[in-house]
């Protein structure tokens, strides 16, 4: 059976996430208020950026902005 939530990017009833795809605080904000199908946008515009500006996520510096995008992205909806 599958999981509906409230989707805060779609401002729509969706299907929701199986599990926690990130870790804390900010994990349980995606798990609550996230669908599957927003998530997957994300996932392939964070794909993109990566690539587009030769991301290294091994870097704490690299990791940093692309939470901060991902924030962006996924709640504030102006990106």
């Amino acid at each position: 059976m599958t999981r509906k939530i409230y989707c805060y990017f779609f401002k729509k009833k969706l299907n929701g996430l199986k599990f926690q795809v990130y870790p804390g605080k900010l994990g349980k904000k995606i798990y609550n208020n996230i669908s599957k199908k927003a998530w997957k946008k994300w996932i392939t515009k964070q794909t993109k950026l990566i690539n587009e500006n030769k991301l290294n996520m091994m870097h704490l510096s690299n990791q940093k902005k692309i939470k901060k995008k991902m924030k962006k992205f996924l709640f504030k909806k102006n990106f």
